[in-house]
C-alpha cells in the first residue's frame, strides 16, 4: 500500500471503534514505527499477556453487548484484571477455579500469575519516558476484621498494594479516604468510586491506572474545524474535527479500515477502527478474538498520504461488572457459596460488586485517560438481608394473640425485667 493517497474520513462514519493500546494490545512492530526500546518478557509473562488480551476482548464484547445507557464506552481490561488478581489471592476451591477461568490464566500457578503481573506492570511503567503511565493498587479493610497475613504480604510484594485498616463505622471519613486515594491516583480525572459502606462490607480492593501520552506527531490546532459526524440513527452533528495528512501504519479489509497513531517513542499507540459504510461496530466487536487481532495487526503497512479527520472527544464511563463477570464464568464469587478463606480463614465472604469507572480525553496534543476498578468484599448474608437492630433494652409492651382469629389473649408491660 506504500505510496497510495488515502482519505480516512471519520466524520462520515456512523461510529468509530478506538483502542488505546499498550503492550497488552500490541505484539508487533509496524514498519517505520519501531519503538526505541522493545520489551523483552519471560515465557510465563508472555502467556499472561496472551491471557490478558483474551480476557480483555471477551470483557469488552460483554460490556458492549449489554450497554443500553451510555453512547460511548471505555474499559481498561488491565485495571479490572489487576483488581481481580489481588482478590484471586484470597480465593480457594470452586471460587478460585472460576476466577482462573474468567481471567483466562489456565495452566499458570498462582505464583506464575503474581510474578508475571508484577513484571508486566513494572515494564509498562518504565517503557517510554515520553509517556506517563501510573498504575497503583490498594486494599482498605474494616479495622476490626481479621485479614490473613499471607494475603496481605502477597498483595504487597507482587502488586505493591498499600494496605490500610479503616474505621468503616465512621463511614464519611472512610469514604473520604478511599475516594481521596482514587482522585490522587487518577490526577482528579475520577473523583469517586464508592458512595456507601454497609455493615457487611469488610474490604475494598482497588486498582487505578493513569495514562498521559503526547502524539508522536501532534495535530495542528489551526487545522481543526467543525465538520459533520454521522450518528447510527443517520442524523448528523457538528463536531470539532482534527485533521492532518500523514504517513503512518494503515490497513483495510471488507469490514473496516484502520490507522495506528503513536505516542511518544512509539511503544504506546491508539488504533482507530472505522467500519465500512455497509458495516457496523457490532460486527467488528463480534470478531474480537486472539486470532483476528493478530491477523489485523499483521496487516498494517506504512502508507503515505493518509488524510486523517478525527474528532476531539472527552467522556466518562462507569459500569458495575457483576453480570458481565458472571457471564464470563465467576458467578459463584458473588454468592453465599463463594470461598474467600484466603482473606479470612473463617470464610463467610463474597464479592458484593465489581465497579469500573473510566475517563478519556483526546485532542490535538494527545490523550489523557484514567480507569479505576473496585472489588467490594462483604460478609455473606445468612438468612436474609442486612441486620435491622431491635434491642429491647428499655421498658416495653407485649401482646399475646391467636394469629388466625386475631384474638388478644394477654397484654402486658415490663418496666423492670428483674422485678418479681
Amino acid at each position: 500500500m506504500r505510496g497510495k493517497n488515502l482519505n480516512i474520513e471519520t466524520m462520515k462514519t456512523k461510529s468509530v471503534l478506538i483502542f488505546l493500546t499498550a503492550l497488552l494490545f500490541a505484539g508487533c512492530n509496524l514498519p517505520g514505527n519501531t519503538p526505541d526500546e522493545e520489551l523483552n518478557v519471560t515465557e510465563k509473562t508472555a502467556r499472561l499477556i496472551d491471557a490478558e488480551n483474551q480476557f480483555g476482548f471477551e470483557l469488552y464484547q460483554h460490556v458492549f453487548s449489554s450497554e443500553t445507557e451510555y453512547k460511548n464506552i471505555m474499559v481498561s481490561p488491565l485495571s479490572v484484571s489487576l483488581a481481580l488478581a489481588m482478590t484471586y489471592n484470597g480465593a480457594n476451591g470452586e471460587t478460585k477455579t472460576a476466577m482462573e477461568k474468567t481471567l483466562k490464566v489456565y495452566g499458570l500457578t498462582p505464583d506464575d500469575i503474581n510474578t508475571s503481573y508484577r513484571d508486566l506492570v513494572n515494564a509498562l511503567k518504565s517503557l517510554d519516558p515520553k509517556v506517563l503511565l501510573e498504575i497503583a493498587n490498594a486494599i482498605f479493610y474494616r479495622d476490626d476484621f481479621q485479614v490473613e497475613n499471607e494475603f496481605v504480604s502477597i498483595n504487597k510484594n507482587y502488586y505493591d498494594a498499600g494496605v490500610s485498616a479503616l474505621d468503616f463505622g465512621n463511614e464519611q471519613k472512610s469514604l473520604e479516604t478511599i475516594n481521596g486515594w482514587v482522585a490522587e491516583k487518577t490526577h482528579d480525572k475520577i473523583e469517586t468510586i464508592i458512595d456507601r459502606i454497609t455493615r457487611n462490607h469488610v474490604m475494598f480492593l482497588l486498582n487505578a491506572i493513569y495514562f498521559k501520552g503526547t502524539w508522536q506527531k501532534e495535530f495542528n490546532e489551526k487545522s481543526t474545524e467543525k465538520l459533520p459526524f454521522y450518528l447510527e440513527s443517520g442524523e448528523s452533528i457538528e463536531t470539532q474535527m482534527m485533521q492532518r495528512l500523514d504517513t503512518l501504519p494503515y490497513m483495510k479489509n471488507d469490514l473496516f479500515s484502520a490507522i495506528e497513531l503513536s505516542y511518544g517513542k512509539g511503544n504506546y499507540n491508539m488504533v482507530v477502527f472505522l467500519p465500512e459504510n455497509d458495516k457496523t461496530l457490532d460486527e467488528i466487536v463480534s470478531k474480537l478474538d486472539k486470532e483476528n487481532w493478530e491477523t489485523w495487526m499483521e496487516s498494517f503497512q506504512e502508507t503515505q498520504s493518509v488524510d486523517i479527520k478525527l474528532p476531539r472527544f472527552k467522556y466518562e464511563y462507569e459500569i458495575v461488572l457483576n453480570d458481565v463477570l458472571t457471564e464470563m464464568g465467576m458467578g459463584v464469587a458473588f454468592t453465599g457459596a463463594a470461598d474467600f478463606t484466603g482473606i479470612n480463614r473463617g470464610g463467610g465472604l463474597n464479592i458484593d460488586y465489581v465497579k469500573h469507572k473510566s475517563f478519556i480525553e483526546v485532542n490535538e496534543e494527545g490523550t489523557e485517560a484514567a480507569a479505576v476498578t473496585v472489588v467490594a468484599i462483604e460478609r455473606t448474608s445468612v438468612g436474609g438481608p442486612e441486620k435491622v437492630p431491635f434491642y429491647v433494652n428499655r421498658p416495653f409492651m407485649y401482646v399475646i394473640t391467636e394469629k388466625s382469629t386475631g384474638a388478644v389473649l394477654f397484654m402486658g408491660t415490663v418496666k423492670n425485667p428483674l422485678a418479681n
